[in-house]
């Protein structure tokens, strides 16, 4: 046997491998978890920015809300200068981009509805809906989320795609 025998047996090294594998197998399944519920967290907080952009919208123009989320997006403009209604630069462009985006984990889908016919310059809707959807359910997210210009967001606890009969959000 050697008197100054340095370095960590095979034993004690397969110990600190199992030690560190039943750490992982603790951990990941609770990091999975918390990454869906924070892309929950951001869609509903998505939704709640689309529905305020709305509203400020229809205050601003005088018209209804906007027909696509492209026109509550668009370029920024200069200080003290209203944009237009075409491209109220009130949305950022990863959600102006169409009005189907996918944004942390879920996809996105705006449809206006019932055209205001009294306004001809912006093509401003009387309703619109909104829904969130995860891009893979049980992935990215469990639930789904829709809203509407009430502005009450609804769930559905199945990630199918939600309407205005289900739930509203606590």
């Amino acid at each position: 046997m050697k008197k100054n025998q340095k370095g960590f047996s095979l034993i004690e090294l397969l110990i600190v491998v199992a030690i560190i594998l039943i750490i992982a197998a603790i951990a990941i399944p609770n990091l999975l978890r918390a990454r869906m519920a924070a892309n929950e967290s951001s869609a509903v907080g998505t939704l709640r920015s689309i529905n305020t952009a709305n509203a400020t919208y229809e205050t601003l123009y005088n018209y209804s809300f906007a027909n696509s989320l492209p026109v509550l997006g668009g370029a920024t403009v200069a200080a003290g200068v209203v944009a237009p209604c075409t491209a109220a630069n009130l949305i950022d462009n990863v959600l102006s981009a169409t009005n189907t985006p996918s944004k942390s984990g879920y996809n996105f889908n705006y449809v206006g509805a019932n055209p205001n016919v009294a306004d001809t310059l912006c093509n401003s809707d009387t309703t619109y809906t909104i829904t969130a959807v995860p891009v893979t359910v049980g992935g990215t997210g469990n639930r789904s989320f829709f809203t509407d210009q009430s502005g009450i967001i609804r769930q559905n606890p199945n990630g199918v795609v939600p309407t205005v009969a289900d739930l509203p959000l606590n």
